[in-house]
C-alpha cells in the first residue's frame, strides 16, 4: 500500500539532503527569474495582464479555437486524434505505434505522458520507452517519478546520480557532472538513432497557423522530432493560444519564469511532417488532443487553473513546496499525481476529483507567493481555498455518436461543490472559531484563554503542536499565542509616546529639490545588440565580408582539425562558399551522420534581444546539420535581424510567412545545455556545444 500523504509529508522534512536540494533549487530558481525579468521590454505586470487576457479569452472560446486550431493542423500535413479520456489517449498511442511496428520510443518530457501512466502501459505492450530529458532519464533509471515540473531530479545529489550510473549503467562512479552529462549523451545518441517513434509533448498550440511549438534546452525534444520516422505529440486541450503575436507573448514568460532564461535554446515551430525529397523529418506527424477531464473544468470555479502554462514558478516560490517536494503530493490513499505544488494542489483535485486530491489544497500557507510568481496572474490562493470547500464540476458528455466530440460547450456545466474535504476536527474548531471572532467580548475571552494555554504548554518553544485529530496538528505547527494583544501593547505605547505636533518645516528649510534630465542613450542598432545576446548565452559572433566568408569558416575549421562537414546544399548558402570549402579540401555532405564534428547552415533571419537564430527546414535545408554535430556554424545577413519576437511574428514581415511555410522551424539561443544534477549548468548535452555565427556586414 503507499504512503500516506501525513507520511510523505513526515519523510520529506526528516530528509536534510532533500531540505538543502530544494532550497538550493527555489533561491537559485528565483534569483534567475528575477534577472531575466528586468530584460523585458515592458513592464511585468503589464505582460502578465496581457497573457492572463489571452488565457482567459482562449479558454473561454476553447471549443471555436480548438476547431480552427485542428482545420489548420490537418492542412499542414498533421494527423489529429482527439481522446476524450487518458484511456483513449494511451490507446491511439500503442495504435499508432502498432500500425509502424514500433519496438523502441524516444520520449521528451511531458507531463500529460505522465499524467495518463503511458510509460507503463507502452511497457506493458513490450515496447521499449526512453526518457531522452536528462532529468527524466535519471528518474527512469531509478524507477522514480519527477519531482518538479522543470527539474525531475531537483531531489537527487551528484553522488545519488553517479550510484544510478554506476548500478544501471556499469560505468565507473564519477560524480563529475560534465562527465555523467557526457555519459548520458553517449548512450541516449544511440536511442535518437535507433528509435521507431518520437513523442514529445506540446507547449503550445496555434490555431491560426495549426503550429505545434515545442521549448526544450537539452536538444532532445529537437532530436525525437526529426530524426525518427514517426513522431507522435501529446497535448491538454487548454494548451492552446490564437495567434502567432499570442505566442510572442507567452514566449516572453515562459522561459523567463521557468528557467530564468530569455528564450529556451530550442524553440521549435512544427508545421508538418517532411516533404520530399527532404532528407530528414519524420514522415508521419501525430497529434492526440487530450481533454481528460479538462472540458469539465471551462466553466466551473476551477476554471482558472486551465490558464496555466506549467513553468513551475509557483513551485519554486511556495514554502510548502520547499520544504515538502514533489513527491509528497499523494492523494489520500497514496495515489501519486504529476501535478504537485500549489497548481497541481488545484488541477489534481479539478481533473481527477476532491475525493482523492482534495487534500492537497491543505498543503499550502496561503501566502500568496505562487500567485506573485505567476506569469499569467493565476489567483492561486482563491483555488486553493475553493477546493478546500469542495468546488468541482458535474462531469460531462464527452461522447457523440460513439466518437469523440471536439469539446463540449464547458459554459453548459453548471459550478458544484461537494461536502468540504476537511477533517471533521478542522471544521469543527473553524465553526468554534467563527462563533467566538463573531463577538469581541468572545474573541477577547477566546484571546485570554489561548494566551494561557500558550503560557502552560509552550514555556520552552515557540511553537505550539496540536493533537493530530484537529487536523490542524497532523502537519503543522502554530506559533505560541502572545501573552498580550495588539490592542493591549498599542494602547501601552500610546501612553508612553505622547505625540506633541512641533513646527512644520519652512520651505527654506527644506534641501533643494534636484531635477536633472534623464541621460538618453542612443538604441544599439540590431546587429550589436544580437551579438551581445549570443556572446552571453555562450555563443560565439564574427562579423565579415561576403567575399571573406569562405577565408573565416576555412580558417576555423583548420584551427579544429575538422574536414568534413554537413551542410545545407548550395542553393541556400552564400554563392561560392561550399565550391571555395571543397577547393580547400573540406568534404561536403548533406547526408545526417552521427559521426560528423560540424555543420553549416545559413539562417532565416536572427532576433536580437535573445541573440536567437532561425533556422527553416526544407529541400536542402536539413535541420540536422544545426543538431548532430557539436560544432554547428551558421550564416547570417545582419539585415534580417529582427528587434524581438513580436517583429518576427508580425504580419507585415515577408519572414513570418516563411516560417510557416516550412514543415518545422526552429529558434536556436545558444548552445544545448542543462541543470538538472544539483543547478549546475553544463554546457553540450544532446545537440550542439558550441555555435558560431558568422554575420554577413
Amino acid at each position: 500500500m503507499s504512503e500516506s500523504f501525513h507520511k510523505r509529508i513526515q519523510h520529506s522534512l526528516e530528509n536534510p539532503g532533500l531540505q538543502a536540494a530544494l532550497d538550493g533549487n527555489a533561491e537559485r530558481r528565483k534569483n534567475a527569474r528575477q534577472q531575466a525579468y528586468a530584460s523585458l521590454p515592458e513592464e511585468l505586470e503589464t505582460l502578465r495582464q496581457r497573457a492572463h487576457a489571452v488565457r482567459a479569452h482562449t479558454i473561454a472560446n476553447l471549443e471555436e479555437i480548438q476547431a480552427q486550431f485542428i482545420t489548420n493542423a490537418r492542412l499542414n500535413g498533421i494527423t489529429v486524434h482527439q481522446a476524450a479520456t487518458a484511456t483513449q489517449a494511451v490507446e491511439l498511442v500503442l495504435k499508432i505505434a502498432s500500425q509502424n511496428k514500433a519496438r523502441v520510443i524516444a520520449k521528451s518530457k511531458t507531463m500529460l505522458g505522465e499524467e495518463i501512466y503511458l510509460n507503463h502501459a507502452l511497457e506493458l505492450a513490450g515496447i521499449k520507452v526512453v526518457e531522452t530529458d536528462l532529468g527524466e532519464y535519471i528518474v527512469q533509471l531509478r524507477g522514480e517519478r519527477p519531482a518538479h515540473i522543470i527539474t525531475p531530479a531537483v531531489h537527487l545529489s551528484r553522488g545519488d546520480v553517479a550510484q544510478t550510473f554506476t548500478e544501471k549503467l556499469g560505468v565507473p562512479y564519477n560524480e563529475d557532472i560534465p562527465s555523467m552529462t557526457a555519459i548520458a549523451r553517449e548512450v541516449l545518441r544511440q536511442v535518437f538513432i535507433q528509435a521507431d517513434i518520437g513523442l514529445t509533448g506540446v507547449n503550445f498550440g496555434v490555431a491560426e497557423s495549426g503550429t505545434l511549438c515545442l521549448l526544450t534546452n537539452e536538444g532532445n525534444g529537437r532530436m525525437v522530432t526529426t530524426l525518427p520516422r514517426v513522431h507522435i505529440a501529446l497535448m491538454g486541450i487548454e494548451r492552446l493560444l490564437p495567434s502567432l503575436q499570442d505566442l510572442a507573448v507567452m514566449l516572453a514568460l515562459l522561459p523567463r519564469s521557468a528557467t530564468g532564461q530569455k528564450l529556451t535554446v530550442y524553440t521549435s515551430l512544427i508545421h508538418g511532417p517532411r516533404r520530399p525529397p527532404e532528407v530528414d523529418g519524420p514522415d508521419q506527424r501525430h497529434l492526440i488532443l487530450v481533454d481528460n477531464g479538462r472540458s469539465a473544468l471551462v466553466g466551473s470555479p476551477l476554471e482558472e487553473a486551465l490558464y496555466c502554462i506549467r513553468c513551475g514558478a509557483c513551485l519554486n516560490a511556495c514554502p510548502v513546496f520547499r520544504e515538502i517536494g514533489g513527491h509528497a503530493y499523494v492523494g489520500i490513499h497514496g495515489q501519486p499525481t504529476a501535478y504537485p505544488g500549489p497548481i497541481g494542489s488545484v488541477l489534481s483535485p479539478g481533473l481527477f476529483g476532491t475525493a482523492e486530491f482534495g487534500n492537497l489544497a491543505r498543503a499550502s500557507s496561503l501566502c500568496g507567493a505562487c500567485k506573485e510568481a505567476c506569469p499569467v496572474d493565476i489567483d492561486l490562493p482563491r483555488l486553493l481555498l475553493r477546493v478546500r470547500a469542495g468546488a468541482t464540476a458535474e462531469p460531462i458528455q464527452r461522447q457523440t455518436n460513439g466518437s469523440p466530440s471536439v469539446i463540449p460547450s464547458g459554459h453548459a456545466n453548471k459550478p458544484q461543490y461537494q461536502a468540504s474535504n476537511s477533517p471533521v476536527g478542522l471544521r469543527i474548531g473553524l465553526h468554534l472559531y467563527t462563533w467566538a471572532a463573531s463577538s469581541p467580548r468572545r474573541y477577547a475571552a477566546a484571546q485570554g484563554l489561548a494566551s494561557w494555554l500558550g503560557r502552560l504548554f509552550g514555556r520552552s518553544s515557540a511553537w505550539l503542536r496540536l493533537p493530530g485529530f484537529t487536523g490542524w496538528g497532523a502537519s503543522r505547527d502554530l506559533p505560541r499565542p502572545t501573552q498580550t494583544t495588539f490592542h493591549q501593547r498599542f494602547n501601552s505605547v500610546r501612553k508612553q509616546l505622547e505625540v506633541r505636533p512641533g513646527p512644520s518645516p519652512t520651505p527654506s528649510a527644506l534641501p533643494p529639490l534636484s531635477i536633472q534630465p534623464p541621460i538618453l542613450e542612443s538604441p544599439p542598432v540590431a546587429l550589436d545588440r544580437f551579438e551581445k545576446e549570443l556572446r552571453a548565452i555562450g555563443g560565439v559572433v564574427t562579423r565579415c565580408q561576403p567575399a571573406d566568408l569562405s577565408k573565416h569558416i576555412l580558417a576555423l575549421l583548420v584551427r579544429r582539425k575538422i574536414f568534413r562537414l554537413q551542410t545545407w546544399e548550395m542553393d541556400h548558402l552564400p554563392v561560392g562558399l561550399l565550391k571555395n570549402l571543397q577547393t580547400a579540401g573540406i568534404t561536403i555532405t548533406h547526408q545526417p551522420d552521427p559521426k560528423i564534428q560540424a555543420g553549416l547552415t545559413g539562417a532565416l533571419a536572427g532576433i536580437a534581444d535573445t541573440g536567437t537564430l532561425v533556422v527553416p527546414s526544407g529541400v536542402g535545408q536539413p535541420l540536422t546539420a544545426s543538431l548532430l554535430p557539436e560544432l554547428h556554424i551558421a550564416v547570417l545577413d545582419s539585415s534580417q535581424i529582427y528587434e524581438n519576437l513580436q517583429q518576427l511574428f508580425d504580419q507585415q514581415k515577408p519572414v513570418r510567412q516563411a516560417i510557416l511555410d516550412t514543415p518545422a522551424a526552429v529558434l536556436i539561443s545558444g548552445p544545448s545545455r542543462t541543470a538538472d544534477i544539483e543547478m549546475t549548468l553544463t554546457i553540450g548535452v544532446h545537440g550542439p556545444r558550441e555555435v558560431q555565427v558568422f554575420c554577413l556586414t
